[in-house]
């Protein structure tokens, strides 16, 4: 019982410290039953080039953050459902080593850990925690993703016109199929329920492709132009999960127009350890997670 009330209290205190490390615009993360299994650094590769967020996987959801401050603050807070989350191993690609594909109806993005060894922890740790949470909600996976977006740097022309990009003729991204497009391929903007309860921009031909599926609405058909989506509809007020709330794209680019290069590099060599929030609380490891996921 002693234990039991010693761990209860920890547990809490480190659920506090997540959640003041975020400030006045993180959302509330305590809830009775929710315990913090483990945090770390991940490179998450966004439109130009990988960068490091910090992230702490719960019992029942995943929350990730981009760092400010070397590290003792964080903004942007991201919310996901355990059970609307699915992993992909992959292999080692040209711009990161040790990562793998996480998917969200939200949001797919790929992750990379410090070593083979923290990448196979967090994978492990999170499906392990995914099932329990589907057992103890009696529910299934989720089967609806959205689409991974192709990083800027792969393409040097837009993937619908062909025409180069410049300075006056920068790159976007179709929040349906991912590609990389112009303005001009990309005016439309279209409500992707699993997505955004708001319109976000399409490409020509996935508009073309939800208008003859007959998943637009009339002001949609109608739209054009208007970046911010103002003449689309925003009659679908849907549910949508927490998470949902909040789009961390847009920051990305934001802080990776302003972020030197080397302050990127520098994350890179300075890998926080997969462990728990707290420094006097030992690194879990396979044997320890386990008396914690049970």
């Amino acid at each position: 019982m002693v234990d039991q009330l010693a761990f209860t209290q920890e547990n809490r205190e480190r659920i506090q410290a997540v959640e003041n490390s975020f400030g006045p615009s993180g959302k509330s993360l305590f809830r009775p039953g929710r315990v913090l299994i483990g945090e770390g650094r991940l490179m998450k590769l966004c439109r130009r080039r990988p960068q490091p967020k910090v992230f702490y996987l719960f019992n029942d959801i995943l929350v990730y953050g981009s760092i400010i401050l070397h590290g003792h603050w964080h903004k942007n807070q991201q919310i996901i459902s355990l059970e609307d989350i699915q992993l992909e191993d992959l292999e080692d690609g040209v711009s990161m080593e040790n990562q793998w594909l996480i998917r969200t109806p939200r949001k797919s993005f790929y992750v990379s850990a410090a070593s083979a060894e923290e990448k196979h922890a967090w994978m492990k740790h999170i499906e392990d925690c995914k099932f329990k949470q589907l057992q103890h909600a009696g529910c299934q996976p989720g089967f609806t993703f959205a689409t991974t977006w192709i990083p800027d740097r792969a393409s040097a022309i837009c993937m619908r016109c062909s025409k180069t990009f410049r300075v006056n003729k920068r790159r976007h991204h179709c929040r349906r199929c991912g590609f990389v497009v112009c303005n001009a391929c990309s005016k439309n903007r279209a409500v992707i329920c699993h997505i955004s309860t708001k319109p976000v921009r399409v490409c020509r031909l996935c508009h073309l492709s939800l208008q003859d599926h007959g998943a637009l609405t009339q002001d949609e058909v109608r739209s054009r132009g208007n970046s911010d989506g103002r003449n689309c509809s925003d009659e679908y007020e849907l549910v949508m999960p927490e998470y949902e709330a909040t789009i961390d794209n847009e920051a990305d680019e934001r802080v990776d127009d302003h972020a030197p290069h080397k302050w990127v590099e520098s994350q890179i060599n300075s890998w926080s350890p997969y462990n728990y929030l707290k420094p006097h609380h030992q690194s879990p490891n396979l044997t320890g997670l386990s008396s914690h996921l049970t």
